[in-house]
């Protein structure tokens, strides 16, 4: 399914079930990749650096999807650029969707409307200094 992005996979769908008022743990998890250890109580295999290289997985896809100016938008300081739920879908690929529909139990709907809105922010919180975490 998601062989190429398993990582990314694993972020988004934290951040579908999760949600954006959950995002300081998704942040703390992202931090912990430089210290090797996991938040309490995440996931199995979801460590920080999993997630850490999920979002560069994520921004990579983006761009090679042609939604690498929203995708950096979010990274860089300054306003985000929306991207409409069908171009999200889009640029997140069939493969991912389907996989995060099993991991999460959510419809696509619910998935693709839950991260148009949360993505977006929570990428931009977890990059406060507009680049990646290290």
């Amino acid at each position: 399914m998601s062989r190429g992005f398993p990582s990314m996979t694993a972020l988004l769908g934290l951040l579908a079930v999760a949600g954006f008022q959950n995002r300081d743990k998704l942040a703390e998890l992202i931090r912990n990749q430089t210290g090797g250890s996991p938040g309490d109580g995440a996931p199995q295999g979801a460590t920080g650096g999993l997630l850490g290289g999920g979002l560069s997985e994520l921004l990579e896809k983006f761009r090679q999807s042609g939604h690498g100016d929203a995708a950096d938008s979010w990274v860089s300081p300054g306003p985000n650029k929306e991207l409409p739920p069908p171009q999200l879908e889009t640029a997140i690929g069939p493969d991912v969707m389907t996989a995060l529909q099993k991991q999460t139990g959510l419809s696509r709907e619910e998935i693709v409307a839950r991260l148009s809105k949360d993505l977006p922010r929570a990428v931009d919180e977890l990059t406060p200094d507009g680049r990646l975490p290290s």
